[in-house]
């Protein structure tokens, strides 16, 4: 299973950050997927993840500005982060397992990651 983040890497301050993650090798009607990232000089920090269902789940101190979505017609699954603030800037990487889990070390699956950063 190979994953693949795309996106803007340059948002303002106050707009909302969207990326793709783009799945092959595998359907994300199967399986959990999840969107990590990591600031610059801290660790990794789970965000969400959207099941093979379609439900969602978010980190409670991201939930108010944070959306997953998918469409299966693309294999791909996608994030929105809403007023977006200096803080970020992050690597954001998608990532994917068999079972649900919020510990990075736990995803099966990785993306390479893309670099998003914040600045007006």
């Amino acid at each position: 299973v190979q994953l693949q983040e795309s996106g803007p890497g340059l948002v303002k301050p106050s707009q909302t950050l969207s990326l793709t993650c783009t799945v092959s090798g595998g359907s994300i009607t199967t399986n959990y997927w999840s969107w990590i990232r990591q600031p610059p000089g801290k660790g990794l920090e789970w965000m969400g993840a959207i099941t093979y269902s379609g439900s969602t789940y978010y980190k409670p101190s991201l939930k108010s500005r944070t959306s997953i979505s998918r469409d299966t017609s693309k294999n791909q699954f996608t994030l929105q982060l809403s007023s977006v603030t200096p803080e970020d800037t992050a690597v954001y990487y998608c990532a994917g397992g068999v079972v649900f889990t919020t510990r990075h070390n736990e995803h099966d699956y990785w993306g390479q990651g893309t670099q998003v950063t914040v600045s007006s």
